[in-house]
């Protein structure tokens, strides 16, 4: 018998934000950078980074990747960056909202129209953004639970941080419709019991229309932040 949806559970970053790679230009104005100044490009073009091929290998963290990335970054400002949420405050604190998805909004609006539970499961939501990141994002009203591993410390893909969702937003792991760009966070969603989707951050669009295509919901007009 097939178990009808009945939550959504987002990753933050790079799902429901923009990556960095994406917003290299917005950055680089940020921080008074010369464009084109920062080359490396993640999963848009694995040939000029190097970490990012370790990360996915797993021969590095997540969070390894952007403790190097922060560090290189302050040093092009002359300043010594310990943490990745150095580099997010400095180049996304002041305008938040200009790294949101517009398709994620959409998705997220048409959800909760219909009644479908919301949830972010992240592993540094707060972490990399800093708490007060959340209060300039009104749209996170919207989420029945957030469950972020900077307080937990249950990081993705341990079986207990889907189970702890799905536990707050009161639903079992097999009503859940998890989206995550990372594959090891995806299996471990699949090994939890969720109905998971990898989220292509290179074709947005077409990742939404097949995470809410369960609900029997499409993409709809794109809403304002």
């Amino acid at each position: 018998m097939t178990i009808a949806p009945r939550a959504l559970v987002l990753d933050f970053g790079g799902v429901i934000s923009r990556t960095m790679f994406e917003t290299h230009a917005e950055t680089e104005r940020a921080l008074n950078l010369a464009p084109g100044t920062l080359t490396w490009r993640g999963p848009f073009d694995p040939s000029t980074d190097a970490p990012w091929q370790q990360m996915q290998a797993g021969q590095i963290s997540e969070r390894d990747y952007w403790l190097r990335r922060a560090a290189e970054v302050g040093a092009l400002v002359g300043e010594r960056w310990t943490s990745m949420a150095e580099l997010v405050r400095r180049a996304r604190g002041n305008a938040p909202r200009i790294v949101i998805r517009p398709e994620a909004l959409a998705a997220i609006e048409r959800c909760a129209a219909a009644g479908i539970k919301l949830g972010i499961l992240s592993n540094e939501l707060d972490l990399f953004y800093g708490a007060d990141f959340r209060a300039k994002l009104p749209f996170l009203a919207r989420f029945d639970t957030i469950v972020d591993a900077t307080y937990s410390n249950l990081l993705k893909p341990d079986p207990m941080a889907y189970a702890t969702c799905a536990d707050a937003l009161g639903v079992s792991a097999t009503e859940c419709v998890f989206v995550d760009d990372q594959p090891r966070n995806v299996k471990g969603a699949r090994d939890a019991g969720m109905h998971a989707v990898q989220f292509d951050v290179r074709n947005p669009q077409a990742s939404f229309s097949e995470a809410l295509t369960p609900f029997r919901l499409s993409i709809s007009e794109t809403p304002h932040a």
